[in-house]
């Protein structure tokens, strides 16, 4: 059975933004870092994180 994997695009005026989701351990990673490293605040990293406990992705 193959594994799914998910990517969207989205943007606004000049900047853009692409998301891969691929099963996987739950570690993510932003710009080739970890998220606790690249945003450096745990309240940012909760934020992202809370969408995806929610649908339990």
């Amino acid at each position: 059975m193959e594994e799914a994997i998910y990517s969207a695009t989205g943007g606004r005026k000049t900047a853009t933004a692409f998301v891969k989701m691929i099963p996987g351990s739950g570690k993510i990673i932003v710009n080739g870092r970890d998220a606790a490293e690249y945003f450096g605040r745990d309240t940012s990293v909760m934020l992202i994180e809370r969408p995806l406990r929610l649908t339990n992705t």
